[in-house]
């Protein structure tokens, strides 16, 4: 899979939790749909699941906007409470819907709660939860399951079969003898969709002993989103 990810153009809006910058790859052709995606607590847009999305979805009609939160933005190394990331996203809000188009709320891990959590807020089109951090490792009592069901729009988990954060049959309709892998589950008035992508860990990343290479784990999350964004007209 070849990606290029040269034509990127920068942006930095002022938020009420500081200065946030959004990285925006434009669709080659009739743009339909603006997918908004921030990073984790522990990294920035340079995630291979973000860099991959952003090289394989504006081919498909698709603008990608790679958000740095303000905290990001400012060099902090910890990421703040859940509300002020809440606050930052808030924000920033308002230039990814500037070009008209539906907004897909997204993020990996932390970013993905935010989304979550603000989506109906906004008036989002739908939520891409990459890796959504469903309990803190070793933790499963403290379920974030709320978040995800609570997003109110169509969804698309995207989730590593070894995550410690969640494995796919931890998740709510998932379990063992319940719904198989892909298939959605319903809520009120919406759905959410799951993907695994086998063996992989928070960040995607396979071991070298694992039938399938790394190339090939990234290439599950382009390919569901892609089919996903598909759907969502």
């Amino acid at each position: 899979m070849t990606h290029d990810v040269t034509s990127a153009t920068t942006e930095t809006v002022e938020t009420d939790a500081g200065p946030a910058r959004i990285t925006w790859h434009r669709a080659r052709r009739r743009p339909r749909l603006v997918l908004a995606v921030s990073h984790g607590a522990g990294g920035g847009i340079e995630a291979r699941d973000l860099k991959a999305l952003a090289a394989e979805l504006p081919a498909h009609g698709v603008t990608v906007a790679l958000v740095e939160q303000p905290w990001r933005v400012a060099g902090k190394k910890v990421a703040p409470a859940p509300k002020t990331l809440d606050t930052g996203w808030r924000g920033i809000w308002p230039a990814l819907a500037a070009p008209g188009l539906p907004v897909i709320a997204g993020g990996r891990s932390a970013g993905a709660r935010v989304a979550c959590r603000t989506a109906t807020e906004l008036g989002a089109r739908a939520v891409l939860a990459l890796s959504f951090p469903l309990h803190p490792p070793g933790r499963p009592e403290k379920s974030r399951a709320e978040e995800l069901l609570g997003a109110g729009v169509p969804t698309l988990v995207v989730q590593g079969g070894n995550d410690p954060f969640g494995r796919p049959e931890e998740f709510p309709g998932y379990g063992r003898g319940r719904a198989p892998r892909g298939r959605a589950v319903t809520g009120d008035g919406w759905a959410y969709e799951l993907v695994e992508v086998p063996y992989g860990d928070h960040g995607f990343a396979v071991p070298k002993r694992a039938d399938i290479t790394q190339e090939e784990a990234v290439a599950v999350v382009t390919d569901a989103v892609v089919r996903w964004a598909g759907s969502l007209g």
